[in-house]
């Protein structure tokens, strides 16, 4: 007999049905944090509305809706971060193909799902809570930056190197704040080749001291 204090209910475990309640939520929380400035704010009542779920189960999972905005942010650029850190390290083995296939996948996925985009990049979408996770985010990127110009171009960690990564991180971040908010005309390839070139522009003189002297 099992000791598991969550039954089996219509052949799925009630750890498993917790699980796929949370990702509804999650996707809710987007639904409702990603949408256009003039939607709905995100509450606890209206997320189990969007996710179709009683608001019983909210508390199951998420303390608050804080809580909810916290790991629905932390999803989304968890994803983001481990997706494209895949595509840079199964990418061609010169710089200009790994460098190409970060961007192409940031962009990417901003653009297949505007949700997302606005979620991290929106200015209009702006809290103390997502200020401080949107400034954890933009470390975890530079530091992820970071370890692939050391790894890929044989340098060490150093205080020129972490303000490069900065640099290049919060560049890209407001480049496409403003793709985002149409205030750059670009079609997306054309996004992806800039912001390309500039990046490696940049790392050339991580590549070739004596070219950034």
């Amino acid at each position: 007999m099992s000791t598991s204090p969550l039954r089996v209910y219509g052949g799925v475990r009630g750890d498993d049905r917790t699980a796929e309640r949370r990702a509804q939520l999650l996707e809710a929380g987007l639904d409702l944090l990603g949408a256009p400035s003039d939607s709905p704010a995100l509450t606890v009542r209206g997320a189990c509305q969007q996710a179709g779920l009683a608001t019983r189960y909210f508390y199951e999972s998420f303390a608050d809706r804080d809580a909810l905005a916290a790991a629905v942010y932390d999803h989304v650029v968890d994803d983001l971060a481990s997706t494209t850190l895949e595509a840079v390290t199964t990418a061609g083995p010169d710089e200009h193909a790994k460098a190409r296939a970060g961007v192409e996948n940031i962009v990417r996925t901003i653009a297949r799902d505007p949700r997302r985009g606005r979620l991290l990049f929106s200015v209009s979408l702006s809290s103390p809570l997502l200020a401080r996770r949107r400034l954890d985010s933009s470390r975890l990127f530079a530091a992820l930056l970071g370890g692939q110009a050391q790894d890929f171009y044989g340098i060490t960690e150093s205080p020129d190197l972490e303000l490069t990564t900065h640099f290049i991180v919060g560049g890209l971040a407001q480049a496409l704040t403003a793709w985002l908010d149409g205030t750059l005309r670009l079609d997306e390839p054309d996004v992806v080749e800039h912001c390309t070139r500039l990046l490696l522009t940049i790392a050339a003189g991580f590549a070739f001291p004596e070219a950034g002297a």
